[in-house]
Order: structure tokens, then C-alpha cells, then sequence
């Protein structure tokens, strides 16, 4: 309970000089008054004096007393305060301990605990006011480490397991001694954390940093004013529909534009070009149980319904098939599906983001495309600009790359020299930002110092020189073998690279290699090519 009579406490203003301390002292001792504290900070050329007197057993009013201490030589200013600066600092103290998460107990060189805060009163069950002053064995039976770390002044970390009124509790508890200025053991310091905190910490390590808008790099004003312009969108319940060349992030995009929502659904994105008809269509729509041969026997629920309440991303939906394009339109338009084999209208709860590389209008015109979908999904669309269009975001892109791939492999911290930044910058980037990320992490890669110079930064026409004349000695080496086998596999390979390279879609390099979706993803899937 707060005292309702505190000591009286006053700031005294004085010039600075030799005995002021002298003078306050002996007009304190002349009318009978005893200091509970003094402290004085000098301010340039005035010294500031604060004082408490008890006012226990005091002879003068209170209110007198400014009026008494004007009469010191040379004072300037009399101040009635409530708080000494002593006391201001240790409450910030006190509310900076108690506002960290971990629990923070001192003692001194006698075992006797000097400071406790509110975490770590709650995990070991204690009161403050109960310990404070008091010696560790006395306080807490249940040791937290730190009488051994003051008897072998050494530092101790355990993990303790105690039963309190709440039940038991785990924790880690680390001491460690404390010194002086002067090297004296003056006693220890011991940091408590909670078993079931650190497990919470260890959970959300684990899950994906969210993409914000904040997330996407980019300064020119043209970046700027899209992102205000998703942003603004965002909260809309219309089909947002992102256009853009590849490798220009649209995906980066509908992941911030998902968060931005708010909504506590997850993100599905579903690639639209990766998958033949009859596969994509059972993992947009589910199936019900024996609806085909291979189906499992409970049915499986299709993407539409796993984005319940949150975000489902249809990218590349200009190479989704006209047959399944009228289904999903009728999904858009009335909210609800059927699975594959089902009767069962299911309702559809999910915001809607589509995203392409085509120019929509002139698939309409060509018959490729659904006008009737191109309308539905063209509600909210915005175009995100090559990088070419926004060359000043080169540097932060790359920057920010190097960093990246320095972290992941926890690399020495490498830099980007002029000469290499200047061949960054004159570079046309046909293959946009994702070109840029493979530029700069086979730049960390193959540099011979943190400094990357301009010959370690290598654009694909120089690299498919490169890997050409490193083929070749492949081809014909013994490790690579020489049967014909072995040859065409080989080269079959390199034809079905390079057909991606120049196309937009895998059901485009299937047509153009006269061979069937199918087959192709199946040759992909043998030459491990499924991360190029």
C-alpha cells in the first residue's frame, strides 16, 4: 500500500561552486532534520541538488521548509518534487524488466537477491516482496543455478523441472557472475526461460515468413504506385486478376494481396499449365469415393475447397483448357462446385486471384479463350512491369539477393562491385526478376572473393557457350559413359531444356516437340528437370 504521507523531497538550484553539500549538511543538522537521500547532477554551470528528509520524528511543518532552505548562500531555486531522479530510474528499470519474456533474478556476493522481476516471480511461484533482501536457500528452495555460479564463479545453465501451485513447470535457467569495473566478483545474474515458450518459439521458426507488400522490393515510382493500388484492392471480395511476363513476381504479389486481407484461410496456388485436364480438374473440383479407377475409397477435396475462408490462386490460367474453362466460370459465377462423381452442390469460400503471361484479349479474338471467363476474372486487373521499365530497382533487387543466398548458406557477407553493378544495369532482362535472382546467386557462387566483380556476373548467352564446351568433354568422357543409350539420353535432355527456354508453358514445348502433355512431364520427371 502506497504511503499516504511520503517525505518531503526538494530540487535546490545553486551556481556551481566548492560547499554546497557543506551548507545543506549543516543548516540540515541545525534545524534537527535527518536526509533519507541527497544526490546532486551538475548541468553545465548550475548544480542541481536532490534531497529527501524523513519526516519522522521532524519539528518543522513541511510547508515551512522551502521558505528555510531559500535561506541557503547562493541558492537560486527552491523546487517541491514528488519523484527523485533516483527513483525515476529505477522505475524504468523495473518496467524494463518486467517487460521482457524471460525471467531475470540478481544476488550479490552475500547469496542475498537483489532484483526479481514479474516472469520470473511466476515461474518460480515466488512473491518480490517475499525475496527481496533475502538469501537464495532462504527465498527459492528450488535453486535456479545461481549459488553454484557464486561459489565456482562460473557460469551455469540447467534445465529445472519444478512443481508449483500451478502445477509443474520446465524451464532453462542460465547464471552467470557479475564483476566490477575492477575485475571484483560482486555477485550474479540468472535468466530464466519458459520449456513451453521456447517450444511456442521453436513452432513459429518453423512456418514461412508471410509476403507483405512491405516484403516486395522496389523503390521506383512505378512499383510504388502498384503496390498502393493492390493494397487498396486487397479488401475487395472481386476476382483480382494479375498480368505480367514471367519472372516478373506475380505470384509474390497474390501471397502480399492474401495477407493483406487478413483472411485466416491458407494460400493455394494451383499452376494452371503444369498439370494435363483430367488432373488439374480433380485437383481444383475433389472427387467423391470410386469416381474413377485410383480414386481413394473416402474421395478427396478438391484445391477450392482447402482455400475455405482464404486465398486460391489460379496462375497461368491463360493455358487452362476451354473444356475446364467453363467449369471454373461457372465456379466464379455461382460460388459453388460439384466434385468429380458427385451430386452434392459444395459452397465455395474462397477469395480469388488469377495470374498469366498471355495477352488475354487476343486469345478471345483467336477463340482460345472464354470471353465470358475473361470478363468474370477481369473485374480488378493491374499489370506489373518488367523490370527493363523500372532499371532502379536493379540495385535493391540485387542487393538484397546477394544477401539472401549469404544468409541461407550463412556465407561470409559479399559485395557487389561497381563494374559488376554497372553490367547489372545495362542488361535488357528478357528473363525479369526471376533472371536477376539466378544472375546474382551464380555470381556468390563462382566469385573468388567477397567483392564480385563484373566477370562473375554471367547472363544465360554467356553461360550456354560455357556449358556447351563443358558438354561436349561430358559427352565423350568415361564418367559420363559412351554407350548410345546413355548419348541420347543426354542429348534428349538438353533438347528438352532448351525447348522450355524458349517457350512459356510445358503445354507449349509439348506441341512444339510433337508430343503429348503427358509424355513430356513424364520426360521431365526422368531427367530430374522439375526445378529448372
Amino acid at each position: 500500500m502506497r504511503n499516504k504521507n511520503p517525505n518531503p523531497k526538494f530540487q535546490f538550484l545553486f551556481p556551481d561552486r566548492v560547499g554546497i553539500i557543506f551548507d545543506i549538511a549543516q543548516m540540515v543538522t541545525e534545524k534537527d532534520l535527518n536526509i533519507v537521500s541527497m544526490e546532486v547532477i551538475q548541468n553545465k554551470k548550475i548544480a542541481e541538488v536532490y534531497i529527501e528528509i524523513d519526516q519522522k520524528n521532524m519539528l518543522i511543518d513541511r510547508t515551512d521548509m522551502p521558505d528555510i532552505f531559500k535561506k541557503l548562500p547562493g541558492i537560486l531555486q527552491v523546487n517541491v518534487i514528488k519523484t527523485l531522479p533516483q527513483e525515476k530510474r529505477e522505475q524504468r528499470f523495473r518496467v524494463l524488466i518486467d517487460g521482457v519474456s524471460d525471467g531475470i533474478i540478481s544476488v550479490e556476493d552475500n547469496y542475498k537477491i537483489s532484483t526479481i522481476n514479474s516472469v520470473a516471480c511466476s515461474i518460480l511461484d515466488v512473491n518480490e516482496e517475499d525475496v527481496i533482501g533475502k538469501k537464495i536457500e532462504d527465498a527459492i528452495p528450488n535453486d535456479c543455478v545461481l549459488k553454484e555460479s557464486l561459489e565456482k564463479k562460473i557460469p551455469v545453465t540447467r534445465r529445472r523441472s519444478i512443481v508449483t501451485s500451478r502445477g509443474r513447470i520446465e524451464f532453462f535457467a542460465s547464471s552467470k557472475p557479475i564483476t566490477d569495473s575492477t575485475g571484483n566478483f560482486v555477485g550474479a545474474v540468472a535468466i530464466l526461460k519458459n520449456l513451453n515458450e521456447i517450444k511456442d518459439i521453436a513452432e513459429a521458426v518453423k512456418k514461412p515468413i508471410p509476403v507483405t507488400f512491405d516484403s516486395i522490393a522496389g523503390k521506383s515510382d512505378v512499383m510504388e504506385t502498384l503496390k498502393s493500388f493492390a493494397i487498396k484492392i486487397a479488401k475487395s471480395d472481386n476476382i483480382i486478376s494479375i498480368r505480367g511476363l514471367s519472372g516478373t513476381g506475380k505470384e509474390l504479389f497474390a501471397r502480399a494481396i492474401h495477407f493483406e486481407k487478413g483472411d485466416n484461410g491458407p494460400f493455394v496456388p494451383v499452376n494452371c499449365a503444369a498439370m494435363p485436364e483430367p488432373l488439374l480438374e480433380s485437383e481444383l473440383f475433389g472427387y467423391v469415393a470410386g469416381a474413377f479407377t485410383g480414386a481413394k475409397k473416402k474421395g478427396k477435396p478438391g484445391l477450392f475447397e482447402v482455400a475455405e475462408n482464404g486465398t486460391i490462386f489460379l496462375d497461368e490460367i491463360g493455358d487452362m483448357p476451354l473444356g475446364l474453362q467453363a467449369k471454373i466460370l461457372r465456379v466464379l459465377q455461382e460460388k459453388t462446385l460439384r466434385r468429380i462423381g458427385g451430386t452434392e452442390e459444395i459452397c465455395v469460400n474462397a477469395g480469388i486471384i488469377t495470374a498469366t503471361n498471355k495477352k488475354l484479349e487476343e486469345m478471345v479474338q483467336e477463340k482460345t479463350f472464354r470471353e465470358d471467363l475473361y470478363y468474370r476474372i477481369n473485374v480488378l486487373p493491374f499489370h506489373i512491369p518488367p523490370l527493363r521499365e523500372r532499371m532502379e530497382d536493379t540495385p535493391l533487387l540485387a542487393d538484397l539477393f546477394l544477401f539472401n543466398i549469404n544468409s541461407k548458406f550463412i556465407k561470409k557477407s559479399q559485395a557487389l562491385s561497381p563494374g559488376a553493378m554497372e553490367k547489372l544495369k545495362k542488361h535488357s532482362w528478357p528473363g525479369n526478376v526471376r533472371e536477376l535472382k539466378n544472375v546474382i546467386e551464380r555470381a556468390s557462387i563462382i566469385a573468388d572473393s567477397d567483392l564480385i566483380g563484373s566477370e562473375s556476373i554471367l547472363f544465360s548467352h554467356e553461360m550456354n557457350g560455357l556449358a556447351g564446351s563443358i558438354k561436349t568433354e561430358k559427352m565423350f568422357s568415361k564418367n559420363t559413359g559412351n554407350s548410345l543409350k546413355e548419348r541420347l539420353s543426354e542429348y534428349e535432355k538438353d533438347i528438352i531444356v532448351k525447348t522450355m527456354k524458349k517457350n512459356s508453358s510445358i503445354r507449349q514445348s509439348a506441341k512444339y516437340l510433337g508430343i503429348s502433355h503427358t509424355t513430356l512431364l513424364n520426360k521431365i520427371k526422368k531427367h530430374d528437370l522439375t526445378g529448372n
